[in-house]
């Protein structure tokens, strides 16, 4: 009988800071400029050449710190992180160990009741690796050394995630929480927010943690779901064949849809860190502390829960709504012209959400304004059109940019109220469903449902819903 295992996850989040400059030389941090233009003595690690720390480095870990409600330590300390690789040109990388810059914050996950905690151990800076491209020509490996020196802060969690949906959640949020800083751009694809997961499986019930593997270098949320959700199936039937997991590093190969195998695992005292030499200890009085802290805006949990407090947005689409900073810009926008919370979030997250993934466009590039949006909820707040209709507004509005009210004269799509209208409509169905409107008055009162159909088809769809059903009950009833 197979036992039924509980996967233990922890990620650890390399996010690229949002500076024009490195974090120990002036070198720029742009994206995409040629290779090897972007450097210096100093990110080349040539004889002699000094680092001096990026002030504002330090001062964007310290607002990602206090987002995630971290105690920011008054000293930290620099170390040297010793590991041989081509694309590490000093021979080991400037990162903090022991005494890092922030410790022990929280990410809240999920919604409503069911929102809980996961502890950040610790966030601290280090610097960027340069990059390795393989395959340039016939056995030939080049690295482009633009990428190294570029400031990173990584943020490390417990082990308290138990899902690879928890794991998702989790990355998603911090992601958000970063954008909203202004301290990351959350460009997965161009290697600026990854992670690696630490995985392991443990039969449920147990508490004692079991031997993990790194998944490294996970740039999508679909990879860090399907890594971990084949790395716990992986070390689970190890176990159950009576197999040992070992510690070690493992990439995600999303061709073949599985892990392999990279190098052992290997342990702190690997790495001989030690207190870097050329760096003094780094020391944040309070008032910097306090001072970052006068920045901090509005982070998209808080932004959720007054949405969904103060404007009736719905708990699971105020998430949504405020987990991207210009999706919430542009609700707050639509929220001046029009009141309902409510009712604008669900066309957020549904109609409005659908154009942006299904055009591959952005809220900059649409055609219409927030006062459009706001112009069509009202026409079918006052009956003027159908649901249904409104999608088909919707529709032309993102094609053209044309004001609501006149595509809805244009195409003729404005509902009809009128009640001797609608009533002729109806006698029209009654008399030609005999045996329906037996049924009916028989007590089958879900016949009901069949009769606003009919009617609508009629009408061709522009039949007002409410007026339609009243005067079917009038009549059927009468």
């Amino acid at each position: 009988m197979q036992r039924s295992w509980e996967t233990i996850i922890g990620l650890e989040v390399h996010a690229q800071l949002a500076t024009k400059a490195k974090v120990w030389c002036g070198c720029s941090t742009e994206f995409g400029a040629p290779p090897n233009t972007q450097t210096c003595p100093v990110c080349l690690g040539l004889p002699g050449a000094l680092p001096v720390l990026n002030a504002q480095v330090v001062d964007f870990a310290i607002k990602a710190g206090l987002a995630l409600g971290c105690r920011v330590n008054e000293k930290s300390v620099f170390a040297r992180k010793n590991y041989f690789y081509p694309d590490l040109p000093k021979g080991y990388q400037i990162s903090q160990y022991d005494l890092p810059l922030c410790e022990w914050g929280t990410i809240e996950i999920g919604t409503g009741d069911e929102m809980r905690a996961v502890r950040v151990r610790r966030i601290h800076i280090e610097e960027d690796a340069a990059k390795n491209l393989h395959g340039v020509g016939e056995g030939v490996s080049v690295i482009d050394y633009n990428r190294g020196g570029t400031p990173l802060i990584e943020i490390v969690s417990e082990p308290d995630l138990r899902s690879s949906a928890e794991a998702m959640e989790y990355f998603k949020s911090l992601r958000s929480i970063l954008i909203y800083l202004g301290i990351n751009d959350g460009n997965m694809e161009e290697g600026s927010l990854r992670c690696d997961a630490n995985v392991s499986v443990r039969p449920r019930g147990e508490t004692d943690l079991r031997t993990r593997a790194e998944l490294k270098n996970l740039n999508s949320f679909k990879f860090l779901k399907d890594a971990i959700d084949y790395e716990a199936a992986r070390q689970a039937s190890a176990y159950e064949h009576g197999e040992a997991v070992v510690q070690e590093t493992r990439l995600w190969d999303s061709a073949k849809g599985e892990t392999r195998s990279l190098r052992t695992k290997e342990e702190a005292n690997d790495y001989r860190y030690f207190p870097d030499p050329d760096l003094l200890p780094l020391e944040v009085p309070e008032a910097r502390v306090a001072k970052v802290r006068e920045t901090l805006p509005e982070l998209p949990r808080a932004k959720a829960k007054r949405y969904a407090q103060e404007k009736g947005v719905a708990a699971a689409d105020a998430v949504i709504i405020a987990g991207d900073p210009a999706f919430a810009a542009y609700f707050e926008r639509c929220l001046e012209a029009y009141r309902d919370g409510k009712r604008l979030g669900k066309w957020f997250v549904g109609e409005l959400a659908r154009v942006l993934n299904e055009k591959v466009t952005s809220l900059a590039t649409l055609k219409f304004s927030p006062a459009d949006l706001a112009a069509l909820l009202k026409l079918v707040d006052a009956g003027t059109i159908s649901n249904s209709a409104a999608k088909d507004v919707f529709a032309e509005m993102v094609e053209t940019g044309e004001e609501p009210r006149k595509i809805v004269e244009r195409k003729g799509l404005a509902q009809v109220s009128d009640a001797s209208a609608v009533e002729a409509a109806v006698d029209q169905v009654l008399a030609a469903n005999p045996s329906e409107v037996e049924k009916y008055r028989a007590g089958k009162k879900n016949v009901i449902g069949f009769f606003v159909g009919q009617v609508m088809r009629a009408m061709k769809g522009r039949g007002n819903p409410g007026v339609v059903n009243d005067v079917l009950r009038r009549k059927l009833e009468g």
